[in-house]
């Protein structure tokens, strides 16, 4: 599968990246390279093969989300260490543009 450039720069915008023309080009003939490599992996005849999320047999050791209330002395210092804050709000650039 050959990438255009165009491919890259929408992939890059999603991503927010900002590329010279050299780097564009250069992730264009990667990219392609991969995708044509999974290609040919999608020609491995896998009848019988019991899909398979994860080989080592590791578990997720997960908690139960449960909402606790913090101490004010804890909340204090968070905010007091917050680079740019508005009385007790934290302030955060945007995610998405306007």
């Amino acid at each position: 599968m050959k990438l255009e450039i165009e491919d890259i720069e929408h992939i890059a915008d999603l991503a927010r990246l900002h590329l010279t023309d050299e780097e564009k080009e250069r992730y264009a003939d990667q990219l392609s390279a991969v995708f044509d490599y999974i290609s040919m992996l999608n020609e491995v005849d896998t009848t019988g093969v019991a899909e398979t999320c994860q080989v080592t047999e590791l578990e997720d050791v997960v908690r139960e989300d449960v909402v606790a209330e913090s101490d004010e002395e804890t909340r204090k210092k968070i905010i007091a260490q917050f680079p740019d804050k508005v009385g007790n709000l934290l302030k955060v650039k945007a995610v998405f543009d306007n």
